[in-house]
């Protein structure tokens, strides 16, 4: 018998688009001939409670206990004929079905208003740089933000649009705690999700259902799905996989999970999943599985016996998308933030330029673990094959690369193919800030679709640079951000504040930094992550190398990978959370950037010891490159044209034409080189200067720094 799998991702994650890890492995059964469909139970939940029929419930159950609740629960269910009357309009428009209701949603008659909207008035002066439609999906967000926190407050304390009972999944040690909650009564939400899911199960007759669980929030729905397919289907076998598994249950040894799920795949999931395919076909012994948790005479038993390795990159197929309702994700705007939209707004095609990271040297990071040690890139061809396939399997152009660290080196190749096959797409990545991104090579991005890349400035101090082991510096980074600005490429910041040993000043001076870089325009959008110590990083295995204490590191039955810690050498980092997230917030708006730091903390706090033009410095530098003999000449406009009558070189870009006078010699080679250098055929700074020097013309190196050449590289040609 042939195994037929049902793909699953359990709610909640983006409204936006749906998580791509189904899309991955389907992509990769269908190379195998595996028959599998796949759904986001995620968004189908969000829309059957986001509709009329599903708010009419919804305040019904409310009814009888309405009075106990809020001010603005009450307000909420006193205007529910409105919400009843308008959740369609709302969620088509946005689903990009009604664009022109975007007219009468700002009006601000149309749409219910609760506490949400106490906060658009504060934002009113950011719409001056959005369209109309921009605005209108910010109300509508702000429209759905006030049913979330009624159904939060009156309906179940767990929900969340793009997590479920998180706090559950959260730093779980012990299965308790969940376990207590899967035999509790079923919440609405958790009801609405069981009838879609046992509606799905009817119409696929799968014989292995397999959840993939990336984050906390998610963990909770896939154990109700599992409860429910015991219960009600006890011949359909049940799989967990994905990033929580991954990350946290490596030590599991509690037999309760297995009431719920049969099998639990560790790591990149193709081959445990061809392996436990391959058992259910009574084909191997189950101590053949491939990284694979399984139940055994009551106990938990680990099984890896396989023989198999895993599946190389360039062998893991196209991610599929059939079956997931790609045109009824809702694209919303939480924040006027350009660079913040891109989490929420519109749908974007995922793929992975490579696995793992190349750098994967971060202490603070999992870099033991399989999805960041093990490195393995994909080639450029490959790549964009499957960009290709993809625009044509779901309409979509834009993609994001959801690299652990996306390699320079490749990102090039892919621009570059981008460009030679005249592909018209638009793309964001994770990045690290490194050097060999210079101005050019961040202009061929650019041309190629790159709109936004986001890296790890992390702590914004040197000295805890060094202790991460980031293999960046403030200055370093400053210098790409400029680049990639002046490319017209966005730059998202990931920052990081308590880190072990980080004192009051480094904070302080941190947030200086961050201060200064928005002030020089070099960074759009960044987000402060609080430091969590894990397992499996490096300070989680050798605390003493980094001068913390782990407080409690006693092995739970169930998830084990947070670990707390003491930080005696320290700042208390928790009185400067409010402070950074409140400056950031207004830095990302462009106001308040001149405000002394002290002003968003409550209690004092130290000078910044950095001098107040500490990142101008750093650009004024500057980071002129000198030219190889290897790098690579590429022009990106349309043939040079040297007019002999006028001894004019004439440039026509995209957005003007530019004349640069020549003398005919020059002119002649400039336009017969250029006409030579194509994708097919590139030439490279070593062919430049043979060609230049066969022409019989003198000193070429004042040549290569003359004002033509200058103008010439100014305006389109890049040395990579």
């Amino acid at each position: 018998m042939s195994q037929r799998l049902l793909l699953i991702t359990p709610p909640f994650t983006q409204l936006n688009t749906p998580y791509p890890a189904t899309a991955y492995i389907k992509g990769f059964l269908n190379t195998k001939n595996i028959e599998s469909a796949q759904m986001d139970l995620g968004i189908d939940t969000i829309l059957k409670i986001f509709s009329k029929e599903g708010l009419e419930d919804l305040f019904l159950k409310a009814k009888d206990s309405i009075d106990t609740f809020s001010t603005n629960a009450q307000r909420i269910y006193a205007l529910r004929d409105s919400y009843i009357h308008t959740i369609q309009s709302v969620v088509q428009f946005l689903q990009d079905k009604d664009p022109t209701l975007s007219h009468f949603i700002c009006e601000r008659a149309f749409l219910p208003e609760a506490s949400k909207f106490t906060q658009l008035e504060d934002l009113e002066w950011a719409f001056g740089t959005m369209g109309i439609r921009d605005q209108a999906r910010h109300i509508a967000s702000l429209y759905l933000e006030d049913l979330g926190d009624f159904i939060v407050e009156v309906i179940d304390p767990h929900f969340g649009f793009s997590r479920y009972a998180e706090r559950l999944g959260l730093s779980a040690k012990s299965f308790d705690m969940l376990y207590q909650e899967l035999h509790s009564a079923r919440s609405y939400i958790t009801e609405t999700m069981l009838a879609l899911l046992d509606k799905k199960i009817k119409s696929e007759k799968p014989t292995l259902i397999c959840f993939s669980v990336p984050f906390p929030g998610n963990l909770f729905a896939a154990f109700s799905c599992g409860q429910f397919i015991k219960a009600n289907y006890p011949e359909i076998k049940v799989a967990m996989g994905g990033g929580y598994p991954n990350t946290e249950l490596r030590s599991l040894s509690d037999n309760r999970v297995f009431e719920f799920i049969d099998y639990i795949t560790l790591d990149n999931g193709e081959t445990p999943l061809l392996q436990l395919c391959a058992y259910l076909d009574g084909k191997i012994d189950i101590g053949m599985l491939k990284r694979c948790f399984h139940l055994n005479k009551g106990l938990v038993q680990y099984s890896n016996g396989s023989l198999f390795q895993d599946v190389k990159q360039n062998n893991l197929g196209t991610p599929d998308y059939t079956g997931l309702p790609l045109k009824q994700y809702l694209s919303v705007i939480q924040l006027t933030n350009p660079m913040h939209r891109l989490w929420s707004d519109g749908r974007w095609n995922k793929l992975t330029l490579a696995h793992g990271c190349y750098w994967g040297k971060c202490t603070f990071c999992d870099i033991s673990l399989d999805y960041i040690k093990n490195y393995e890139a994909s080639s450029a061809t490959i790549i964009v094959d499957r960009m290709e396939t993809l625009i044509e399997q779901t309409g979509e152009t834009g993609f994001h690369f959801v690299d652990e660290a996306a390699p320079p080196a490749l990102m090039k190749a892919v621009a570059i193919e981008i460009l030679r096959r005249k592909l018209v797409v638009n793309w964001w990545t994770n990045i690290r800030f490194e050097k060999s991104f210079h101005y050019d090579l961040c202009r061929l991005l650019a041309a190629s679709g790159c709109i936004a890349v986001s890296g790890g400035l992390e702590v914004a101090s040197d000295r805890l640079l060094k202790l991460i082991a980031k293999g960046v510096s403030i200055e370093q980074v400053a210098q790409v951000n400029q680049n990639f600005n002046a490319a017209g490429i966005m730059v998202h910041a990931y920052l990081m504040y308590g880190f072990p040993t980080q004192t009051d000043q480094e904070t302080i001076d941190s947030l200086e930094v961050v201060r200064q870089m928005f002030e020089q325009g070099i960074l759009q959008s960044a987000f402060w992550h609080r430091f969590a110590m894990t397992a499996h990083s490096p300070v989680g295995l050798y605390p003493e190398q980094f001068k913390v204490k782990a407080v409690n590191d006693t092995v739970g039955s169930f998830a084990n990978n947070d670990l707390e810690h003491s930080d005696p050498n320290g700042a208390d980092h928790t009185l400067y959370s409010k402070g950074l997230h409140k400056s950031l917030y207004n830095y990302m708006h462009g106001v308040c950037i001149d405000h002394p730091l002290q002003n968003w903390f409550d209690h004092t706090v130290p000078q910044t010891s950095h001098s107040p033009d500490l990142i101008e410095s750093y650009l004024e530098k500057g980071n002129r490159r000198q030219a190889l003999d290897s790098s690579r000449l590429l022009w990106l406009h349309a043939p040079i044209v040297f007019d002999k009558h006028t001894g004019i070189l004439i440039v026509v870009s995209k957005r003007e034409s530019i004349q640069i006078p020549c003398t005919q010699e020059v002119g002649n080679f400039l336009e017969e080189f250029f006409a030579k250098n194509s994708f097919e055929k590139p030439m490279t700074f070593s062919d430049f200067k043979t060609a230049f020097t066969k022409q019989g013309f003198e000193e070429f190196s004042l040549f290569w720094y003359s004002e033509i050449m200058e103008r010439l590289k100014e305006v389109g040609l890049l040395v990579l």
